[in-house]
């Protein structure tokens, strides 16, 4: 009997192994995916000039429990740009961001900012970018390192959809939705 509940463990460990191996293999995306998209999306056009976002942070469970609105400002000088955030949070916080851009190369970037714990790294293929990078974040009084997986999406010239997943301990935590329009 206890060889058989020992057989019986090693199945059940073997299976919920092999089915979450499928289940992130199944849900991944690649950049690549967007390769032959249109309009291409290039940050120094994108975010030069003024911008506005309007977005919403959801909890673990898909509960909204933050709206915010971002006045944007990008700039940039060749292959260096800045891109400065002035966010106001629906209960009356404000915070500033202010991210320093380089294009690496034709299709990469790097992003520094002060609440960014060393570079975020972003490619973009088509009309996607995808930036990895993490982020402090304060939650309930204490400061709380985040991994963030950004994904914006061109939808035209003017319009941007961007969707994060985050992460702490490689467990989702949260998303993070917005709507970015130039202005």
């Amino acid at each position: 009997m206890n060889l058989l509940g020992n057989s019986k463990k090693r199945i059940t460990q073997w299976t919920l192994a092999i089915l979450t191996l499928l289940s992130l293999t199944a849900c991944s995306t690649a950049i690549e995916d967007y390769q032959g998209e249109q309009p291409a999306l290039k940050l120094e056009e994108f975010f030069n000039g003024d911008l506005v976002a309007h977005g919403v942070v959801q909890d673990y469970a898909g509960k909204v429990i933050q709206r915010f609105t971002v006045e944007m400002q990008g700039t940039w000088e060749g292959n260096e740009g800045t891109l400065d955030e002035q966010f106001t949070y629906a209960d009356g916080r404000t915070q500033e961001r202010i991210w320093k851009l380089t294009k690496t190369g034709p299709n990469t970037y790097e992003g520094r900012a002060s609440d960014v714990e060393g570079v975020a790294v972003g490619t973009t293929a088509g009309n996607a970018l995808n930036w990895e990078y993490v982020l402090q974040v304060e939650v309930d009084g204490e400061m709380m390192s985040l991994s963030l997986d950004d994904w914006m999406y061109l939808v035209d010239e003017n319009n941007m959809i961007n969707r994060t997943q985050m992460y702490k301990y490689g467990l989702p935590v949260g998303e993070i939705t917005l709507y970015i329009g130039k202005q």
